[in-house]
């Protein structure tokens, strides 16, 4: 019989931050069984208009389903959790999760409609769950979410640590400490490779304590007169009972605004957190409440269009309002490439004399994944013969590479997507073979490819406008009337107002060199008009608008 092999292929999360996606395989050519650990989105830019949702293509293992013998969630961040309704039921899977993660991913195929009951196997905190060849034990870590899991992943020709999101905490506030002894006893059994988050590969030190985060917004809060506005990540449970406890230490009550802020809270309470806070009042209800006496935790914090930050900034929510004198806390990281629309916001409300705290002047936020001193307490207590670092953009990963080498990692591998990693047999791993991946946007409420038409139509019109023009045509083949030309999102003034009766002239001309009796030149006709008013737009404003022809016969 040919030999067992243990494979490791990331379908999407190497190489980038987000769409995490992660496949592992055991046993020969003939009988190879699958697992997915997590199963996650990315948010979209401006270069995509009217998407914002993308996750990696599942097409390689959705080829391979009747060999995937379950789906494993390390935590319910969306990079983690976000695409499982879009392509799960291209899978019917088992759902492994633990509670929390669980009552979440209930919600979301809520949305979808879909019955997930039968499928969703919940699994203990530090549980242990047999998928055919594999023996998967969940490891409690702590992260910016409430329980985060690390995967060992044991075979019978090896073991690897899934380390999933993570950092070192010692005072996480809400859940369990990270499972050092656990941790230290996989390592003590040998591990082939560990994978590994990268994200803060480039900061030194130690990413931080949600409890000194705590105690730093405390002394903030204590010294603020007026109305106080918090806006964080809503998945931050932590933060949001420290929020809780320090509206309380100085006297006031507590507003929670948007839907996500509510859905996470809810969430938290069913699995048993944050049941020792004061109830959160309703935000209709604590607009009437003096300014001195109340807290908002609000969505938002990167500044997001619809978010409630930014309603509330622009005075169009509907229950909350904000004055001069008033303090906005941004107690999150500015994410990378929301920078503008975050500075934005921050100058709007500096302009209307509102006070901004947020990580540029004062310590309201630690990251949830791990500084280099965190990963060195990883590393000395895994003791993995590989590293393979994923969740992170090129630059995270070859930095890690560099930071596994100085740690006298023996062998570390850098991948990128679709790269399959042979971890057993032989000496090292190493990529033997390439898996197809792409990305798939959501397109409203449909998932399409990455050459979709319609976000190619899109793009276009956002770039260069829509012009429409009718021509109508009697039953002798003539045209009954001048054009009808319409058009929009295309520059003009008087410099080039001539270009429409321009372009009437040329369609006059061009429509008497076809036979517009004749059915069977329409298309050729419709194509000639494209082309020569397109140019004439070009020529008059610089733009090639997205162009539609119709011939109406009468």
């Amino acid at each position: 019989m040919k030999k067992e092999e243990f494979i490791f292929c990331p379908l999407g999360g190497s190489g980038e931050i987000g769409m995490n996606m992660n496949l592992y395989a055991y046993g020969n050519q003939e009988n190879r069984k699958w697992i997915i650990v997590d199963i996650g989105v990315t948010f979209a830019d401006d270069t995509i208009p009217g998407v914002d949702l993308i996750y990696a293509d599942p097409g390689f293992i959705v080829d391979k389903k009747e060999d995937l013998i379950g789906l494993v969630l390390t935590h319910a961040h969306e990079d983690h959790i976000g695409a499982i309704a879009h392509i799960w039921p291209k899978l019917l899977c088992n759902i492994y999760a633990t509670p929390f993660t669980s009552v979440l991913i209930k919600e979301k195929f809520k949305e979808k409609k879909i019955d997930i009951e039968d499928k969703l196997k919940i699994v203990e905190l530090n549980g242990k769950i047999q998928l055919g060849p594999f023996n998967i034990e969940f490891v409690t870590l702590t992260h910016s979410i409430l329980e985060p899991n690390g995967l060992s992943i044991q075979t019978s020709s090896g073991t690897v640590l899934h380390t999933g999101d993570w950092k070192c905490d010692p005072n996480p506030l809400i859940g369990e400490k990270i499972n050092e002894k656990k941790l230290k006893q996989i390592g003590d059994q040998g591990v082939l490779a560990m994978i590994c988050d990268s994200t803060n590969v480039f900061n030194s030190g130690r990413s931080g304590s949600e409890l000194d985060v705590r105690n730093s917004l405390l002394k903030i809060m204590i010294n603020k007169q007026k109305r106080i506005i918090i806006t964080s990540f809503a998945s931050n449970v932590a933060r949001m009972e420290s929020v809780f406890y320090c509206a309380k230490k100085i006297g006031r009550q507590i507003s929670l605004v948007g839907r996500s802020m509510h859905r996470i809270y809810k969430a938290a309470k069913q699995c048993g957190y944050l049941n020792n806070l004061t109830e959160p009042v309703d935000a209709r209800k604590a607009k009437n409440i003096s300014r001195e006496k109340i807290v908002y935790l609000c969505t938002g914090n990167q500044g997001e269009p619809n978010g409630a930050m930014m309603r509330i900034s622009n005075g169009i929510h509907p229950d909350v309002f904000i004055e001069p004198g008033d303090t906005v806390i941004f107690s999150s990281k500015i994410i990378p490439g929301n920078e503008k629309k975050l500075y934005g916001l921050h100058n709007l409300l500096v302009k209307n004399n509102i006070e901004v705290i947020s990580e540029e002047n004062e310590f309201v936020h630690v990251s949830g994944h791990p500084n280099r001193e965190d990963l060195k307490d990883m590393y000395n207590w895994v003791k993995p013969k590989s590293i393979i670092p994923v969740h992170g953009e090129y630059r995270h990963m070859s930095e890690h590479i560099n930071f596994a080498r100085k740690m006298q990692i023996p062998y570390p591998v850098k991948v990128e997507n679709g790269d399959m990693v042979q971890l057993f047999p032989g000496e090292k791993p190493k990529v033997f073979d390439k898996a197809p991946v792409g990305r798939i946007y959501v397109d409203g409420n449909i998932s399409v490819g990455e050459e979709s038409q319609s976000i190619k139509d899109r793009k276009n019109l956002s770039y260069n406008g829509f012009l429409e023009i009718t021509i109508i045509i009697n039953n002798n083949g003539s045209m009954t009337k001048k054009p009808i030309i319409s058009f929009r999102g295309i520059p003009n003034n008087d410099e080039n107002s001539n270009f429409v009766s321009d372009m009437e002239d040329q369609i006059r001309k061009i429509c008497k060199t076809f036979s517009l009796n004749n059915s069977n030149q329409e298309y050729n006709l419709i194509e000639a008009l494209k082309t020569n008013c397109r140019k004439i737009v070009k020529e008059k404003t610089g733009k090639r608008p997205y162009t539609n022809i119709n011939l109406v016969r009468i």
